[in-house]
């Protein structure tokens, strides 16, 4: 009996790590060719599309799983594993089309007290909780020829545009 408890006490939380690791934070679909793989700081986002680009894959990526607290740090997360699996397909730009809230579990907890005798009774009790939120981002793998990828020249200084 000792020796069941003892795997029992360790197997429960080498199980809840595996199912947390487990979980998979970013996928994608392919619908073009991938290309060799790179590092995900050469991808870059886009939000609106470049000249000229190819599609590689379609892509989903969450926070899910991160320690991240704040709205910009789930944000963070979900963007920077969505440039992770499209460096993994060699693509050089994601083409972001959407991030959005998702609820992934919630936390509550309650008190209450009672009290009777003689014939009467009263109780009260008190509850709360919250959701807890991740950032789900979507979005489409895509390589843009090195040709398309320069930004665009800044206006001369003042904003004005030289007259011919």
């Amino acid at each position: 009996m000792h020796c069941g408890s003892r795997a029992l006490r360790l197997g429960l939380p080498a199980a809840a790590a595996t199912l947390l690791l487990g979980c998979s934070t970013s996928s994608h679909v392919m619908i073009g060719t991938a290309r060799p793989p790179i590092s995900p700081e050469s991808v870059r986002v886009y939000l609106q599309p470049p000249p000229q680009y190819e599609e590689i894959a379609a892509l989903d990526a969450t926070s899910q799983g991160s320690f991240a607290v704040t709205s910009q740090q789930n944000m963070d997360k979900a963007i920077a594993r969505m440039k992770e699996e499209a460096a993994k397909l060699g693509a050089n730009g994601v083409l972001l089309q959407g991030v959005q809230d998702q609820q992934s579990g919630s936390i509550g907890t309650g008190v209450g007290s009672s009290s009777y005798g003689g014939g009467s009774s009263t109780g009260v009790g008190v509850g709360g909780s919250f959701g807890i939120y991740n950032k789900a981002a979507h979005g489409i793998a895509i390589y843009v020829p090195p040709e398309s990828a320069a930004p665009a020249q800044p206006p001369p200084q003042g904003g004005k545009v030289p007259q011919p």
